[in-house]
């Protein structure tokens, strides 16, 4: 036997008693020999709010990734989103990402959830509330945060008289927001509760408002729907008050970019939606729990002129 072959004998028979090399341990790839976990999507999105578009896209594209059937349920009213996830608690889901607008509306059914050990998320809004219920983890902005960096940013332009408006009664989210611009805007800030689900008597109130006191000269909005609103308001007012908003979708961008809206304060709703279903995977297939305890922020940023053509361009592929 040669010396070549010898050798080339001997590495066969190394390889040969070798053990087999062993997998580092972590979730099993998606979709590969393991059932599609359910996951239900329940949020207090309103009727025509584009805003929550977004939030479904990046949760589909995470169910798509780690092969979940996503199931998408909302309603703006709290008693009816808190039947869904009871619902959802029966029919046995794999898990529960919801948001938390009405935290008391919302207790008895998550906490009914957790109890049955399905493992639920909060995204969106509830930052203060969904450590106590027993929810693993939240995603999304504070909106304290996001209210003070407006107030703050309003107070440097030289804005004098602000009108907050609040399109849904007993929203924490939308309550901390004009709370949050209060504690740092110098000026004085008025708030203006409307029903955002009749956009015609919210024009109508907002009309009103700006005719009756003429030295409001900011409308800050809470909602990308709403924002619109308060546009034509403004023009119908004969104010010179200019629009300021929280949320964007495409029509926001587009007045951003012409300047008839001067900015926005951004959430990210498509990482809110990814990294909530996202979650829940990792957490069925491996346990894995994100955060630490803590909120993983999503927002805010500002959207203005500096910035309004990158962001457009994610806006335009639904991804913001």
């Amino acid at each position: 036997m040669t010396v070549r072959l010898m050798a080339l004998v001997a590495v066969v028979m190394l390889a040969a008693c070798s053990p087999a090399p062993t997998k580092t341990a972590g979730p099993p790839s998606p979709g590969v020999n393991r059932p599609r976990p359910v996951v239900a999507l329940i949020t207090h999105q309103p009727p025509g709010d584009t805003f929550w578009d977004v939030v479904r896209r990046g949760a589909q594209a995470a169910a798509d990734q780690d092969g979940v059937d996503l199931q998408y349920l909302h309603d703006p009213d709290p008693a009816a989103q808190a039947r869904m996830v009871t619902d959802a608690v029966g029919h046995k889901v794999g898990g529960i990402a919801v948001t938390l607008a009405d935290p008391p509306a919302m207790a008895s059914a998550v906490r009914t959830a957790v109890a049955a050990r399905i493992p639920v998320v909060a995204l969106n809004t509830g930052i203060g509330a969904w450590e106590p219920l027993g929810v693993l983890s939240y995603f999304g902005q504070d909106d304290g945060v996001a209210g003070r960096a407006a107030g703050a940013r309003l107070a440097h332009e030289g804005a004098h008289d602000v009108l907050c408006v609040i399109q849904e009664a007993g929203h924490v989210g939308l309550e901390a927001r004009c709370d949050g611009a209060a504690t740092t805007f110098t000026g004085t800030l008025q708030r203006l509760q409307v029903d955002g689900t009749m956009p015609n008597e919210v024009e109508s109130a907002i009309v009103t408002k700006l005719q009756q006191d003429r030295g409001i000269d900011r409308v800050l909005t809470l909602a990308a729907p709403v924002a619109l609103i308060a546009l034509r308001a403004v023009g119908a007012a004969n104010s010179y008050a200019k629009v300021v908003t929280f949320d964007t979708n495409p029509a926001v961008i587009d007045a951003i970019k012409s300047g008839t809206i001067s900015w926005a304060i951004d959430q990210q709703p498509y990482l809110q939606g990814y990294l909530a279903v996202d979650a829940l995977w990792l957490y069925i297939a491996n346990r894995n729990v994100i955060g630490g305890g803590q909120p993983t922020l999503t927002g805010p940023s500002f959207v203005d002129e500096s910035n309004v053509e990158s962001v457009g361009d994610r806006a335009k592929e639904g991804t913001r």
